[in-house]
């Protein structure tokens, strides 16, 4: 690891140098392609540069050790507690920031919401998770855009599919996928009795026409009127599309823009996902232990979520996490769930990186 570090610091005083450079400068393309590189290196050097210094001052505090003076051995042992710790805690963080990042990890979001067992209270849910997932955007300063909905008449959605667009909004919300299960009074139950219903939500990295390259003669375009409640084109303008993708037989549609252009743009950004989704799975699906160690990360079929609205309680079964602020939660506020999550699965990538890193070790051994 540490060799590796070296090299690392190495590249980031190259790249220091190359952006000093008056030719580099006056290069706009090379100029920001080193300082993205020069940017993501930083918070490496930095820790690892803090690690060194931390290094340097327990051998200083090794060496008074030896010193004849009781009190100054007493302190120096006090010092080596305290440095060891620090030590031990640079250690773990330079760990996780050498580990292999998720190349979707910067992407923008498409978020798929689906009510699932439950009737009409499956779809009211759908609706609150739409609005909790809404109002979290917003806070943090994403933009949320509506690809497609089906609502219900009593304020909910069958299905609601919206893009999030800010940066690392995958990074943060891609462990929301899964079935998240909702226990509370319906408000069509005269007996007062507790019902359970459920929903699913995907998240997708959007998939750029890089990442996913689609050949026009593999899609089916029909374009059709719109239904539902709408505006003065509704049932006027073959507004409407629905996208079959030949080879896989994905279907995509989209009638929310009164432009047949724009729906079938908007339908476009959710097939290039969801094919980019599916590669994905196919990948992970061939890596049998890189699918052990993302285990509740990605799997809709999977109970997630527990949202109980008489106890005021939300509990994700995959940490073991009880918090009781569920009226928190569904106003957006759910760093409280996102960041125990991050941290979890990222100490469960890591011990899979050390045990990969310790097996190489044994089989590198004469």
């Amino acid at each position: 690891m540490f060799e590796k570090l070296q090299g690392v610091e190495k590249r980031f005083t190259e790249l220091e140098g190359l952006l000093a450079s008056p030719d580099i400068v006056q290069d706009r393309e090379a100029f920001q392609r080193y300082s993205r590189e020069h940017a993501e290196l930083y918070k490496i050097v930095a820790v690892f540069r803090d690690y060194q210094a931390v290094v340097h001052e327990i051998k200083d505090s090794q060496e008074l050790l030896q010193d004849d003076d009781a009190e100054i051995k007493s302190l120096a042992r006090e010092e080596l507690d305290k440095l060891g710790q620090k030590k031990e805690a640079l250690e773990n963080e330079l760990k996780k920031l050498l580990m292999p990042k998720d190349p979707n990890d910067d992407k923008n979001v498409l978020i798929e919401i689906r009510a699932g067992t439950g009737g009409e209270e499956a779809g009211l849910f759908a609706g609150d998770l739409f609005r909790m997932y809404h109002r979290y955007a917003e806070k943090v300063g994403w933009k949320v855009e509506i690809m497609s909905n089906n609502p219900t008449g009593v304020g909910g959605f069958k299905e609601v599919i919206a893009m999030i667009n800010g940066k690392g909004a995958f990074s943060f919300l891609k462990y929301e996928s899964g079935t998240h299960r909702v226990q509370r009074v319906p408000t069509t139950e005269a007996q007062g009795r507790i019902h359970t219903s459920a929903v699913t939500v995907a998240v997708l990295p959007e998939a750029e026409e890089v990442d996913i390259a689609i050949d026009p003669v593999d899609i089916k375009v029909d374009v059709y009127r719109s239904t539902g409640p709408g505006g003065q084109s509704v049932n006027t303008t073959d507004s409407a599309v629905r996208l079959t993708h030949l080879p896989t037989g994905l279907v995509v549609t989209c009638q929310d823009e009164k432009s047949q252009h724009k729906n079938k743009s908007k339908a476009l950004k959710v097939l290039r996902a969801r094919l980019l989704d599916a590669k994905i799975k196919e990948q992970n699906a061939q890596r049998s232990e890189q699918r052990k160690s993302q285990i509740g990360s990605g799997d809709r079929s999977e109970r997630i979520r527990t949202y109980n609205f008489p106890q005021g309680r939300v509990t994700d079964h995959r940490i073991g996490l009880t918090l009781y602020k569920l009226d928190a939660i569904l106003q957006g506020d759910l760093d409280p769930i996102i960041e125990p999550l991050a941290t979890y699965f990222q100490s469960q990538a890591l011990q899979n990186e050390e045990s990969k890193s310790q097996r190489a070790e044994i089989v590198d051994r004469p």
